[in-house]
């Protein structure tokens, strides 16, 4: 073993940072999903990665914001959560041998071991990308960064978000709730657990009243627990940690992810500050449109977001309760610090908005894009369109963990049966000469019905796609 963390520090002196990355995914833990894995509400620890792709994706590198929502994102923030849950407590509902034999693998020390090598790794490669896209401000004095926090409020009061709109406008609702439901279970008790992690230390002196603040917040998560396990049971749902993982997409890991990365990393504590003050931001102008949601698909409008819809914390005590002793401890940069925390936050809040958005929208239209996938196929064939295709023969019950395409794709089943999956509620069965269009990021898992399938995925360029 210990021959085996030499070499991996080696290579992480040599530039093969990938490797090192590689190394950790290969945990059994992460091991692609089979067919009865769609769903691990007993197994906090298995993990589905798609490790296999790992073969030619690249996290020795920065990731550009054009990647923001592509493959290269939903797998790094599935092995960066990996990373963070393998330093908290999670214990199956029951035990079980499954839930077992993978716990041992997601606490042994190789993967702890593995898994601190690889965060910095993909920490840079996942979040280097907020650098770019900060708008700075003018100045950043405590009261020139406080305008700026309450001019955010305001215009997150008037526009919550455009993901609530789209739920509320498809025609499944259930469907759609179900699916915001599983995204808020991926980054909310998230983002609380960083919290309490980083209430953990000696700052009184340094930071008067800042534990007790963290303590509390962290002490009012647990006390509503018993109302987050109703909400999700209401919709036939667990609370198992990562129960519904294949299903949460790479945006909603990186909310939590951001929160996790700045609480650990404790020569970032302005900067956690600012992603905390944003965090409760959000809570508060989201909790009104997480009910509409759950009311409309469920039912019941749950109690839960009673107490999230509150003035978010110390937001009115802002300057004197953060700031300040930021600038004290810290100095200017301090202040800056907090300011880019909380607007990189921000930032990934508004693209989690855009992919979930978008993700309700196609979900909720399959027969549609069916259609569109008839005619992108008839105007091809018509025309005589050379476009580049990936043919897979694949065999019964084999399994595609859920992932995103890179670009538009098509998928055209020639011969045999399959499920295409996008959602805990159904899944929709493709036969043979069906075809189905799956546009850039969105996610979608599938499993063969048949002895064997045989299915073709053109390529389809920008300016088709947009022709449809």
């Amino acid at each position: 073993m210990a021959l085996e963390y030499t070499d991996l520090f080696a290579r992480l002196a040599a530039g093969d940072a990938n490797g090192v990355v590689k190394a950790f995914a290969a945990n059994p833990a992460f091991r692609a999903a089979e067919w009865e894995e769609l769903t691990t509400e007993d197994n906090p620890y298995r993990r589905p990665v798609r490790p296999d792709d790992l073969a030619w994706l690249d996290y020795g590198k920065p990731m550009p914001v054009a990647k923001a929502l592509k493959l290269s994102a939903l797998l790094g923030h599935r092995m960066l959560r990996n990373v963070y849950d393998s330093g908290l407590l999670h214990l199956p509902p029951a035990a079980g041998p499954a839930a077992a034999a993978d716990g041992a693998l997601f606490y042994d020390e190789r993967n702890r071991v593995l898994g601190a090598m690889a965060a910095p790794v993909l920490e840079r490669h996942l979040f280097t990308l907020l650098e770019s896209e900060r708008k700075p401000l003018a100045g950043y004095a405590p009261e020139q960064v406080a305008a700026a926090v309450g001019a955010y409020h305001e215009q997150r009061l008037a526009e919550p978000g455009r993901a609530f709109a789209a739920a509320l406008s498809t025609k499944d609702r259930k469907a759609s709730a179900t699916f915001v439901l599983l995204q808020l279970s991926a980054y909310l008790p998230a983002s609380r657990a960083a919290v309490g992690r980083a209430a953990l230390g000696e700052y009184d002196i340094a930071h008067p009243g800042a534990r007790i603040a963290l303590l509390d917040d962290y002490r009012t998560w647990a006390g509503l627990h018993g109302q987050y396990r109703a909400l999700l049971e209401g919709a036939g749902l667990k609370t198992t940690t990562g129960a519904y993982w294949q299903l949460y997409l790479g945006t909603s890991l990186a909310r939590g992810n951001h929160l996790h990365r700045l609480s650990r990393d404790r020569e970032k504590y302005p900067e956690f500050l600012g992603a905390l003050l944003h965090h409760g931001i959000d809570q508060a102008v989201t909790a009104a449109g997480f009910a509409d949601v759950f009311e409309d698909g469920f039912g019941t409008r749950p109690a839960l977001f009673d107490h999230f819809g509150l003035e978010p914390g110390h937001l009115g005590d802002l300057t004197g309760r953060w700031v300040e002793p930021l600038l004290r401890l810290y100095g200017p940069s301090g202040v800056e610090r907090f300011h880019h925390g909380f607007a990189d936050a921000a930032w990934l809040a508004g693209l989690w908005d855009e992919d979930l958005a978008r993700q309700l929208a196609w979900a909720d239209s399959i027969p549609e894009h069916q259609d569109k996938a008839e005619r992108i196929s008839r105007y091809i064939q018509d025309n005589g369109i050379t476009v580049d295709l990936d043919t897979f023969v694949e065999s019964h019950e084999e399994t595609s963990t859920t992932h995103v395409h890179d670009e538009h794709r098509l998928v055209m089943v020639e011969r045999g049966q399959m499920h295409f999956w996008n959602n805990v509620t159904h899944k929709i069965a493709l036969h043979e000469g069906d075809k189905v269009l799956i546009p850039v990021s969105r996610l979608h898992g599938s499993t063969v019905l048949s002895g064997e399938c045989t299915y073709h995925q053109p390529i389809i360029p920008e300016d088709m796609y947009a022709r449809f």
